[in-house]
């Protein structure tokens, strides 16, 4: 496979670009490191140049949040003329990313299009308004499926398939190659013991946006403070909700246990996940849930929602992490955690052994896997196992 043309709403630069964004980049990076050409199509945003040559990957960027889409179309429709940003790609295959809506490719690219889902969205439209809502809704699960039956898909997890073919996608087109994780940088490695020698902390990892019920871990904070009064709670990443959550915490009276971080660099993202006990994620809807990845990285569990589905797969309930029902269960699961220290760090050295089965070349290596089948007219499914680059 020569080269490949990534279709995504946004990139990682963006001010809402959160883990979906990051699967699809560090994808096109291993792909570029295999000598493939990777272009990649999304929206603008402030501050950002129309194009841009990012960890081997040609980023041509055009359209805002709805816009991007019929942009996109018409870039790659100008290309295959010779003309406008996209005059120069000429892809083996084409990733369609469907963040709710697809980008419809298959329409005017040449190419075979591979549709990359993450999660379904049925949960979330109704933050998008009642008409939106219902639109979107019915593209991603009626006309999507139906334009694309003839499409290979790709997903992220076990339950993410589970999903498409619950909404009628062929279950032998639906492949699936999970997220890959980064080392952690070594100035931010510290030793596992020395969490023990600070006050109790619970972290959320996470993009501040309505869907990721982030007042949940506010209130499982709330709940367990009275018993446990030094706790802290530590929110990294930043988004448009972000305002809301901190009135949240006001109300609770816990806004001095809380600090609310923003967006952080790698660097103290690991700083921060290395000194907390557990990592809470009580997320409605998860595609994987790189975050519990993350965190397993540093020996921390993560506790989450078992109808987020996604989790169901990225946490081994019991064993690295575990998942509860509703709120009252989350502070619970939390609570014991923070009291029982050999169960936490039983369960933590296990999240942390789990951690090293995942990189992102393996990711890479699984999605070329993919590509270069669909780029020979075949269809590849099930869960795609880690190949070394040939």
């Amino acid at each position: 496979m020569r080269e490949v043309l990534l279709l995504c709403w946004r990139d990682t630069g963006h001010p809402q670009g959160g883990g979906s964004e990051r699967y699809l980049e560090r994808v096109g990076t291993q792909l570029a490191a295999r000598g493939v050409k990777v272009t990649l199509r999304t929206a603008r945003y402030r501050g950002a140049p129309r194009r841009e040559h990012v960890d081997g990957i040609d980023i041509s960027r055009g359209g805002g949040r709805y816009t991007v889409y019929p942009r996109a179309l018409a870039a790659i429709a100008l290309g295959r003329l010779g003309l406008g940003a996209l005059r120069d790609v000429r892809p083996d295959a084409v990733i369609d990313t469907q963040n709710g809506i697809p980008f419809f490719a298959a329409a005017v690219a040449e190419a075979p299009s591979v549709v990359l889902v993450h999660h379904g969205h049925r949960e979330q439209w109704p933050v998008a308004g009642r008409v939106i809502g219902r639109i979107g809704w019915w593209i991603e699960s009626w006309l999507s499926p139906r334009v694309h039956r003839g499409n290979q898909y790709l997903t992220v997890s076990l339950p993410s398939a589970e999903e498409l073919t619950g909404l009628g996608v062929d279950a032998a087109r639906v492949a699936v190659v999970r997220n890959g994780a980064e080392p952690v940088p070594v100035q931010a490695r510290r030793a596992p013991e020395a969490r023990e020698r600070e006050v109790p902390r619970i972290v959320v990892l996470s993009r501040l946006v309505p869907h990721k019920q982030i007042e949940d871990a506010l209130s499982v904070a709330a709940r367990l403070r009275t018993r446990i009064p030094d706790l802290r709670l530590d929110v990294i990443g930043d988004g448009w909700w972000a305002d809301n959550l901190r009135q949240y915490a006001e109300e609770l009276t816990i806004a001095d246990a809380v600090t609310f971080h923003g967006h952080v660099d790698e660097t103290r993202k690991h700083e921060l996940l290395s000194g907390a006990w557990v990592h809470v994620l009580p997320s409605r809807k998860e595609g994987w849930g790189l975050a519990v990845i993350e965190a397993a990285q540093h020996g921390v569990p993560t506790v989450g929602y078992r109808s987020s589905r996604g989790l169901t797969d990225s946490i081994v309930d019991g064993v690295t992490g575990a998942l509860v029902d509703d709120v009252p269960q989350l502070a619970a699961a939390v609570g014991d955690l923070l009291d029982d220290r050999a169960a936490r760090t039983v369960m933590g050295e296990k999240a942390r052994a789990r951690a090293r089965e995942f990189s992102w070349e393996q990711t890479g290596n699984g999605v070329y896997e993919v590509l270069a089948a669909a780029a020979r007219g075949e269809h590849v499914s099930g869960l795609i196992a880690a190949r070394p680059a040939e």
